[in-house]
């Protein structure tokens, strides 16, 4: 206990009331004439007045000043009325004046002790409440240079040396105890980045200016990190500078984001490089952004004149002016439109060339240009027309007409493959306007809440599951040629199979039954896992739309071995045989021998692109096995898939993230068949305070339904699997729910979205943001009876 703590425990921390002060004082006073009667006897008890002094220190230092003032007046007044004894020969007055003078001193010095005394605790307590506060508000500090990943440095220019975070020492990946400074940073950057660093470095101590700087570090375990430095230069008074603070971030996971993002948008381009058909993107101005190969081959340009090259220098006189009223009508509509007119190629030559244009929309929703694809169909126009003249003269000269005929339908043919890549490549943009939906509203959420880990976490996964879908689509498309580069894996079959059911099942329709009886259990096969699944999807969309309404499609799965000759153009060996069986119209020997043939189709033209089976007998061949077809007409058809066993043993799959539950606003059904779009729109209801109830297309819905859960609004897509859309899943919803307010969603464009026209509800275009979302919410509910408030 100190000096100052002593005394304290006698002093109260408030002002005594006036009975406590006059009992302490009382006491005091009668002590004092108690011992003063045991020395001098009770006749004369107030003749001493060197007794009273303690009594004015007790007094002040319980009751302060006042009532040490007060102790000193009694004393004086029963000095009086008793009259003090003095030695003989001293004046009476003059020692009592010198008592009273005496009194008076020691109550001052008593109560400026006490005062004293008290400033002394009240400044301690203060003290350890200050230190309290730095002590919580620099493990607040802590905590959030933490969760942020942000370090902090101190550099001292003149030594070199510096003081380092225990988050920055994390970034680094080095051990605290390592040396503070610039060389020991140095060591770990980079070497592709280490001379970015120094002379970032060297520039800041001349000119007093550090600007920002990405760089990367090498941690011990030889992993790469990417972090964010910002700083300032410190001067002293003379304007030397002498000192640089700052921080360092980690930013590794943003930085691996966007490169996928950016990879997915170089493989685009690719893509798009690499198609036969013109391909562009336009600002709302019309002015072109981007152009591919063929856009600029054909203009005989460079990149940057294909840019700002006006088209009406090439269209033929007789187009013009219909050309030009159709295209102001079409981009005005901001719809999906196509012209179709004569334009001279750099030769000089007049091609009929088709072309078609679809509205882009930016992340808030508002228009930004149009995306358009073009493709040559002079060939087609004029295998048609050769057609109509060789119709006209069979009466005349029919061998030669066959003759003639033959080689238009075989110029036809390749005019229209040339038109089917076309419509392929323009139906990727369905697929991508549900990529940037998911990359577009995850970005949206990291930006809204970039401290959040876990979401942060969350959101990038989605992200870059996007962008591996775009990968997986590409790598589809190039299957069709046979160029696709495969990524085998170690993969059960029968797991994966297992996965795919349900994606398969919507694909198939409620109009035709599907029996999935997996057979190899456990075997496994090396194959690339996103072309295995597109070789199967191609087997069971092909056998559904063989088979009529009530028909039946079997998927199977076994293990098989091969004798050599067996199987045509397979080799002996183990294998795993995935069968495709349907029980529809079936095919000829004919058409059995060109069904693998690319671009061949027994369909309608405008219902199939004749890659489907030419993707399956590429993908088995890439892998190292085969497919064999069993097929007769009217007695539906078989196809097996062969694919050769491995010992390997497979990845073990990883574990999913657990989701993060929100409290809720309103109780939303999200009716969505693309899993991840779902999964996306899913956790921005939930980023929205919403509880989410997901059905992933009708059969699910109306489970969904015949449950009587109660909900408080329906969000459908609009197109899906099977015979129903989303108007249908809205008009029975209501039906069961009167006024239950509605929002369909698409990504489709054009006549895909005829069945919404008229429709009562609003129409949500993907892609979308989080802000889109909420928006149309408030929307739809401002304008909901009040009776749909709550549910049913």
């Amino acid at each position: 206990m100190t000096p100052v703590e002593w005394p304290l425990r006698f002093i109260p921390r408030r002002a005594p009331s006036f009975l406590e002060a006059l009992a302490v004082s009382s006491a005091a006073m009668v002590l004092a004439s108690l011992a003063r009667g045991a020395f001098l006897g009770w006749t004369n008890v107030f003749s001493l007045s060197a007794t009273y002094f303690p009594v004015y220190i007790v007094a002040s230092l319980y009751g302060g000043r006042r009532w040490g003032w007060v102790t000193l007046g009694v004393s004086l007044l029963l000095g009086l009325s008793n009259r003090m004894a003095f030695p003989q020969g001293v004046s009476e007055q003059g020692i009592y004046i010198l008592f009273a003078a005496s009194g008076v001193a020691t109550v001052v010095v008593a109560g400026a002790l006490r005062d004293t005394l008290l400033r002394l605790e009240e400044a301690r307590r203060s003290q350890e409440i200050t230190q309290t506060a730095l002590d919580r508000s620099e493990a607040r500090l802590r905590l959030a240079q933490d969760a942020g990943s942000v370090g902090l440095w101190d550099w001292d220019v003149v030594t070199g040396d510096g003081v380092w975070s225990p988050t920055l020492y994390r970034n680094l990946g080095l051990d605290p105890v390592r040396d503070a400074n610039v060389r020991s940073l140095l060591d770990i950057v980079h070497p592709e980045d280490r001379e970015k660093v120094r002379q970032v470095n060297i520039v800041a101590v001349k000119g007093g200016r550090m600007d920002p700087i990405e760089y990367r570090v090498v941690w011990p375990d030889g992993s790469i990190h990417w972090l964010l430095s910002r700083g300032e230069m410190l001067r002293d008074d003379d304007g030397v500078i002498v000192r640089a603070v700052g921080v360092n971030i980690d930013v590794t996971e943003r930085r691996m984001a966007f490169e996928q993002v950016r990879e997915s948008e170089a493989r685009f381009r690719a893509l798009a490089d690499s198609a036969p058909v013109l391909l562009w993107v336009s600002k709302t101005d019309g002015q072109r952004e981007f152009v591919n190969q063929a856009y600029v081959a054909f203009l005989g340009a460079t990149y940057n004149e294909a840019l700002h090259f006006d088209w009406r220098d090439r269209l033929h006189p007789d187009d013009l002016q219909r050309i030009m009223t159709e295209q102001v009508a079409g981009e005005a509509s901001r719809q999906l439109f196509n012209l179709e007119a004569r334009y001279s190629t750099i030769l000089g030559e007049w091609r009929w060339i088709r072309s078609y244009s679809q509205p882009r929309y930016g992340p808030e929703g508002d228009f930004i240009g149009f995306i358009g694809i073009a493709f040559d169909v002079t060939d087609a126009k004029q295998a048609q027309a050769d057609l109509k003249h060789i119709n006209d003269l069979l009466a005349e000269s029919v061998q030669a007409a066959l003759v003639e005929r033959d080689e238009a339908e075989a110029a036809l043919r390749h005019a229209q493959k040339l038109e089917a890549v076309g419509q392929l490549t323009g139906g990727v943009a369905h697929d991508f306007n549900n990529l940037l939906t998911v990359i577009i509203g995850a970005l949206d959420l990291i930006q809204r809440h970039p401290a959040d880990a876990d979401r942060r976490e969350r959101m990038i996964e989605a992200a870059l599951g996007a962008a591996r879908r775009g990968e997986r689509l590409t790598g589809q498309l190039l299957a069709f040629s046979r160029r696709q580069a495969l990524k085998p894996e170690a993969i059960v079959i029968d797991a994966l199979l297992v996965d795919a059911e349900s994606l398969l099942r919507r694909a198939v329709g409620e109009a035709v039954s599907l029996t999935f009886a997996p057979g190899a259990a456990g075997a496994v096969a090396m194959v690339d896992t996103g072309q295995f699944e597109a070789a199967v999807m191609n087997l069971v969309v092909n056998a559904r739309d063989a088979v009529a309404s009530g028909g039946s499609i079997r998927l199977e799965t076994g293990v098989c071995e091969l004798a050599e000759g067996e199987v045509s153009e397979i080799p002996a060996g183990p294998y795993v045989r995935v069968v495709v069986h349907d029980t529809g119209v079936g095919m000829d020997q004919t058409t059995m021998a060109r069904v693998f043939d690319p671009f061949f189709t027994t369909k309608e033209i405008g219902k199939g692109t004749g890659l489907g089976l030419s993707q399956v007998y590429g993908f088995a061949r890439q892998s190292g096995g085969g497919v064999s077809i069993d097929s007769a007409l009217g007695k539906g058809a078989s196809v097996r898939l062969y694919l050769p066993r491995s010992a390997v043993a497979p990845l073990a799959a990883e574990p999913e993230a657990a989701a993060v539950a929100l409290g809720p606003a309103l109780r939303i059904l999200l009716v969505e068949d693309d899993p991840e779009v779902g999964d996306l729109v899913a956790m921005m209801l939930e980023e929205l305070n919403h509880q989410v109830f997901r059905a992933d297309g009708a059969p699910a819905f109306r489970s969904f339904m015949a449950t009587g859960q109660a909900f408080d609004l329906l969000i459908t897509d609009l197109i899906m699997p099977g015979t129903k859309t989303g108007v249908d899943l809205a008009h029975e919803a209501v039906k069961a729910r009167p006024g239950l307010p509605v929002i369909l969603s698409s990504g489709y464009t054009g006549d895909a979205l005829a069945s919404a026209d008229g429709a009562p509800w609003p129409l949500l275009r993907k892609p979308y943001s989080a802000d889109e979302l909420a928006q149309a919410i408030q929307d739809v509910m401002a304008n909901a009876p009040a009776a749909a408030a709550t549910s049913v």
